[in-house]
């Protein structure tokens, strides 16, 4: 089987065929005539500043994983997880196949000079004469043709046919560097000659710019700006054409014009699933190729700057390759034609690989189409059906004609595609996961330059079409996400990211000179062992922590630490992680296993926040039906407060926490230290969707010599903006020396949703059980104990 398997060769002809290729020919002599020769080496460069990292980051990923079939698509679904590596992965393959049609379209242009001497030669019958006009006379054909090598043969003598098309490029090129000009013999090489549509440029002076230097004659061979080389006595000058009427292009519209030529070093990556050894064939067929195409365009800048005045350069009218090449008449066509058939070979041979792997990952909502597109034939599954669905795409776009526009957005697309690919080299070098070990190693920062490079250049080249290819791309992330639920995982590189900036964010928030806190900010951990049966203490943390605060969820497993309970633990984790979800919190989970509730809190107790800070409240909670839970709670306070936590004890009733529509605030002298924080926990959670109707009533109780004064400092507050409450909201209530506040709190607070109270720990010793006791008449209930005044700013 290894021995049907290719080596580096393919790799390399592909990718270098298809950088050399069908703008070689047709524009980069316009590049040079339009920016001049500074300019288009300006464009070698920086278009390679894309090109060279991103085939420096396929070469570091392929000798650190397998690539399987698919290439580009299966490093990239392997590397951002299916979901974001199919998107991606579509657009790749749509400006794979519709790649194939503007390789067709242009291999047309190679059949211009036949078509013209048919025409001058022969009288041709009428319809012939009509069907000629069109390129897609010449194109369906061509593409049937390659479709039939394709399909037939497979990729096997799709190589073997490129290796024939590349020895004629060669040819192709070879006749065009020792070719020469008349007005190359005659000029010295401009750095900074170029077109300007604002000069005019009489027919004398062109006359003059061709005619040689004695006798005011033209020499043997006219090169008139048009691009027409014609040997001729001498005799005196003649008036030379006018001058292409051409519009003044700014260099970056000249880029976009020109960058396609220098991608396709990433063609050979599709070949992957027929190579002996990927990890050693890409890596030296794609550098290779990237480093001989850019050395290549730099030398070919220069001949066409030496050969021809600028203004011939930039009339596009003319295959003006042919005119400086030597046999150019001839060999040059031949060569476009070489390079454009083989550009679609290549691309005609990877297209369907990258669409026969995405349906083997049933990206496509249709078990049946994800079967057909993903079934192969032979011993090597050659992907004979995702030919067939990408010769019908590619015969759609030659018949539609015109594909600047559209190839123009393939341009977008195939950038999308290097950024990500760079962008992955990037953030394996920053994860740092221990088994990202590839044999060659990029730098980082050079990928990182390359992904910056690529998405910036998008909005370079054109604006609009960036913003559509980003649109298309967002149109088709939401699509699949939708369409394929069960791939939203998070990739293996995005965690280690994440990991890395967690740990880098915590190490500088513990290591920083920090200003004196001046606000409070709820960081809260919460504990139970009766998650599931009493959810009052998620609900609870996940208000407080949705907007203003952080939230640590612990579920206390009662037991050793063995086997079996770390494994129960992990699935009560799971489940938790699904409630989580279920209600989109913002709340970290996790599972304690410890053989007593006090060895548990004096664990917790020393936890830290998880977002930098320190923990300020730890919730616990019980059931008011029977007190389970209140027992342990009062048993291990004194604990608890050896380190000065704020403490919440959530009372849970029956009736839960109603239609989340009021909470009270009973505030008394006894409780003053408390009151700060017991307002600001309930205005948190006021920042909850579920309680953004809520209404916040506030309740003080006074003794008659201290009423008037406090009633004004709470008014006095909300003047200020310090108290979020209205003042129709606030009761002040005298103290009677014989009430029972518990029985004044029933009637006020009967129908309340929340009640929030103050406790103090004096009381908790003497009292006990005692403190939370009585307030069976209403739902739940919050105490709240502050181990320091919490100032409201």
């Amino acid at each position: 089987m290894d021995k049907q398997k290719f080596g580096t060769a393919p790799v390399f002809f592909t990718a270098i065929s298809t950088i050399l290729g069908a703008i070689m020919f047709l524009r980069f002599g316009f590049a040079v005539g339009m920016v001049g020769l500074a300019g288009t080496i300006g464009i070698i460069l920086i278009g390679h500043a894309v090109t060279i990292p991103t085939a420096m980051a396929i070469a570091e990923i392929a000798t650190n994983q397998k690539v399987e079939g698919g290439g580009e698509y299966y490093i990239i679904s392997r590397s951002f997880g299916l979901v974001i590596g199919s998107t991606i992965g579509i657009a790749l393959y749509l400006s794979q196949a519709i790649s194939v049609a503007f390789y067709i379209m242009a291999f047309t242009e190679a059949f211009k000079p036949l078509v013209s001497w048919l025409r001058e030669t022969y009288v041709l019958m009428p319809w012939v004469g009509y069907l000629l006009e069109f390129p897609q006379t010449i194109g369906i054909p061509a593409l049937l043709l390659l479709t039939l090598l394709i399909l037939t043969k497979g990729a096997d003598l799709g190589v073997k046919v490129l290796y024939t098309v590349v020895a004629t490029l060669a040819i192709a090129l070879v006749a065009f560097f020792v070719g020469t000009t008349e007005y190359g013999r005659a000029h010295q090489v401009e750095f900074f000659n170029s077109y300007t549509a604002d000069t005019e440029t009489t027919d004398a002076a062109l006359t003059d710019l061709l005619t040689e230097a004695e006798g005011g004659t033209t020499p043997d061979t006219v090169y008139y700006p048009g691009g027409v080389a014609e040997a001729r006595p001498a005799r005196p000058a003649p008036a030379a054409p006018p001058a292409p009427d051409l519009p003044e292009l700014s260099f970056f519209t000249v880029f976009a014009i020109i960058f396609p030529a220098f991608t396709g070093m990433t063609a050979g990556v599709g070949l992957s699933g027929d190579l002996r050894d990927p990890g050693r064939s890409i890596p030296r067929g794609t550098l290779a190729a990237t480093i001989g195409g850019m050395v290549v365009y730099f030398f070919m800048a220069w001949k066409l700057a030496a050969s021809a005045p600028p203004e011939a350069l930039a009339d596009t009218s003319n295959l003006i390759m042919a005119d400086i090449a030597w046999q150019g008449w001839w060999i040059v066509p031949l060569g476009l034609a070489a390079a454009t058939i083989s550009s679609a070979l290549g691309s005609i041979l990877v297209a369907p690989r990258t669409l026969q792997a995405i349906a083997a990952d049933n990206i496509f909502p249709a078990t049946g189409i994800n079967q057909f597109l993903a079934r192969g034939k032979g011993e090597r599954a050659e992907p004979y059906n995702a030919s067939l669905v990408t010769v019908v795409l590619a015969a759609f776009f030659i018949l539609l004609g015109a594909l600047d526009s559209v190839a123009e957005i393939i341009s977008m697309f195939f950038m999308v595609t290097y950024g990500s690919l760079c962008l992955i080299s990037f953030l394996n070098h920053f994860a740092a996961d221990p088994s990202y070990r590839p044999t060659f190693k990029s730098k980082w920062y050079v990928s990182l330059f390359g992904a910056i490079a690529c998405f910036g250049l998008m909005f370079f080249m054109n604006s609009t079409y960036a913003a559509a290819a980003v649109v298309l791309i967002g149109l088709l992330y939401l699509y699949i996400t939708a369409s394929n639920p069960d791939k939203r995982s998070l990739a293996l590189i995005f965690q280690g990211v994440i990991f890395q900036v967690s740990r880098r964010i915590q190490i500088f928030l513990q290591k920083a000179e920090k200003e004196e806190t001046k606000t409070w900010r709820p960081s809260v951990i919460a504990v139970s062992d009766a998650t599931f049966t009493r959810l009052g203490a998620f609900d609870l943390l996940r208000w407080l922590s949705q907007k203003y605060g952080f939230g640590t969820y612990l579920h206390y497993v009662n037991g050793y630490l063995s086997h079996d309970t770390s494994e129960a633990a992990k699935v009560t984790k799971e489940r938790i992680i699904r409630m989580a979800e279920t209600t989109e919190s913002r709340i970290y989970i996790d599972t304690i296993v410890s053989p007593s509730y006090t060895s548990a809190i004096a664990q917790i107790i020393q936890f830290p926040g998880i977002a930098g800070t320190e923990n300020n409240l730890l919730l616990l909670e019980y059931s008011k039906r029977g007190g389970d839970g209140l027992e342990d709670i009062i048993d291990n306070f004194k604990l608890i407060k050896s380190v000065d936590f704020n403490i919440g004890i959530l009372g849970l009733s029956e009736r839960g926490f109603g239609l989340k529509r009021t909470i009270h605030i009973w505030i008394t002298r006894a409780h003053l230290e408390s009151s700060n924080l017991m307002i600001l926990l309930a205005y948190v959670m006021t920042g909850h969707s579920d309680w953004k109707n809520a209404e916040i009533r506030l309740f003080a109780v006074f003794e008659e010599s201290k009423l008037a004064s406090e009633e004004q400092r709470l008014y006095d507050l909300i003047e200020t903006g310090k108290l979020p409450i209205s003042r129709a909201n606030i009761e002040v209530l005298c103290r009677g020396d014989n009430t029972d506040s518990r029985s004044v709190i029933a009637r006020k607070s009967g129908e309340a949703d929340l009640v929030i109270l103050g406790f103090r720990e004096e009381a908790l010793k003497r009292m006990k059980e005692e403190v939370f006791a009585g307030y069976d008449d209403i739902g739940n209930v919050l105490f709240v104990n502050a181990a320091e005044a919490v100032e409201i700013r």
